[in-house]
């Protein structure tokens, strides 16, 4: 099957802050990337980027969530993000792109369209991250896998051990944000659309702390 990635030309994401598209943004130029300030123009218009106070899944506190839900709510979002991330693996040859449940679902299917093969994800089963509901891979399958944020890259390895405990073989890691400030590293070819270089404390020295200010969690593991 030819790659979504070269059978149509995608639609880019104006800058312009007079959008009237979904999340506000319009998309009005024809292109085949999208520049790493494009992908932060659509998580910062559809709240996906919040700055705040927040505790992180790790329980360190940052000024800075990467919500990745409420971009890929969109599917002309999700679509073009998907089709962007595909394009520095369109000639690795994944037979299959796998993502961890939940927030890197929608991420691995719109770059398995992109690239025109399937999309699995993996689960946590008695803390150990598996491909369940009937996912298999066949010995030496290649595959990608895809997330929407790594911040230190745990969960990401968990799929790769998981592919190649399945038999696969892993041919790259893609994700939509980087927020490790590119310290996150993978023994494959890796890329992101975008790294973002938020700062971490510890919520013992935690500066929005001391001033009385109180950490939200928005995201989905509270």
């Amino acid at each position: 099957m030819t790659p979504r990635w070269h059978r149509t030309r995608v639609r880019h994401a104006s800058l312009s802050r007079g959008g009237s598209g979904a999340g506000g943004v319009t998309y009005d130029e024809v292109m085949t990337t999208l520049t790493e300030r494009g992908t932060l123009e659509l998580y910062e218009k559809t709240g996906a980027l919040m700055r705040g106070h927040f505790r992180l899944t790790s329980g360190l506190h940052s000024d800075i969530y990467l919500q990745s839900a409420l971009v890929l709510q969109y599917p002309e979002h999700a679509a073009r993000l998907g089709d962007a991330l595909a394009a520095p693996f369109v000639d690795a040859g994944a037979q299959t792109v796998l993502a961890p449940a939940i927030g890197g679902i929608l991420v691995a299917h719109e770059v398995a369209r992109a690239l025109g093969v399937r999309a699995l994800f993996t689960e946590r089963e008695n803390g150990v991250m598996r491909l369940r509901r009937g996912f298999t891979l066949t010995p030496g399958e290649r595959c990608l896998v895809v997330e929407d944020v790594i911040t230190t890259g745990g969960s990401t390895r968990e799929v790769v051990e998981c592919v190649r405990a399945s038999g696969g073989s892993v041919v790259g890691v893609g994700c939509l944000i980087d927020r490790s400030g590119g310290a996150a590293l993978f023994d494959v070819k890796q890329a992101a659309l975008a790294t973002v270089a938020a700062t971490t404390w510890p919520p013992e020295s935690c500066p929005l702390c001391r001033t009385g200010g109180q950490a939200v969690k928005p995201g989905s593991r509270a």
